[in-house]
């Protein structure tokens, strides 16, 4: 049985090591990329208005008898953001992209007010049972913001076909961040989301 647990800050950064076990068998990165993404990770949980879910395993014994201990649930996925504001990177590297192509209106009325969900994973033992989209819609739901903004490879991934199935549509694609190589496609939903 899966359950969605709501976590601050401070717990967050109590259970980074498990996040990044969990990012890097969905992400696969190069190892040298790990202490970064962790310190990147750990900033993110200083962010204002920052909340993450964890998607937890229970297992359920057959038989239950009183005062048997269960298990402890396992983490098998987790989903963050925060509010986006000036001087964080990334909201100032995707805003300032999308006013050069878009126009300022267009970028504020998309980046003005937004909920940027900076991770979603789910181990890979765990994915095509539909707990990223869950998390995605446990941790948008009553957010006051009037925008949910996320990045994503653009290749037609299972990633990029759950974003378009939800409702998220491309914001800018074929977009290389500073100092990389890869493309990216930038994706935008109204809050809340059409599929809650």
């Amino acid at each position: 049985m899966i359950e969605f647990r709501g976590a601050g800050p401070a717990e967050f950064a109590e259970r980074l090591d498990t996040v990044i076990e969990i990012y890097a068998a969905a992400m696969r990165p190069p190892a040298e990329q790990i202490a970064g993404r962790k310190t990147i990770m750990r900033n993110h949980g200083t962010y204002p208005y920052f909340q993450c879910y964890f998607a937890e395993w229970h297992d359920l014994p057959l038989t239950a008898t009183a005062g048997t201990a269960s298990a402890a649930p396992l983490v098998v996925g987790f989903a963050y953001g925060f509010r986006g504001v000036a001087g964080q990177w990334w909201h100032d590297v995707v805003y300032r992209a999308l006013e050069e192509r878009a126009g300022h209106q267009v970028a504020e009325a998309w980046m003005g007010h937004a909920f940027e969900l900076a991770e979603i994973h789910v181990h890979p033992d765990y994915q095509g049972k539909g707990i990223g989209r869950s998390m995605i819609n446990t941790l948008c739901a009553g957010r006051p913001e009037r925008s949910a903004v996320l990045s994503t490879h653009d290749q037609p991934t299972a990633a990029r076909h759950l974003y378009a199935g939800m409702g998220f549509t491309d914001l800018l694609s074929g977009f290389v961040f500073p100092g990389g190589h890869e493309e990216y496609a930038i994706v935008g939903s109204p809050l809340p989301l059409a599929t809650a």
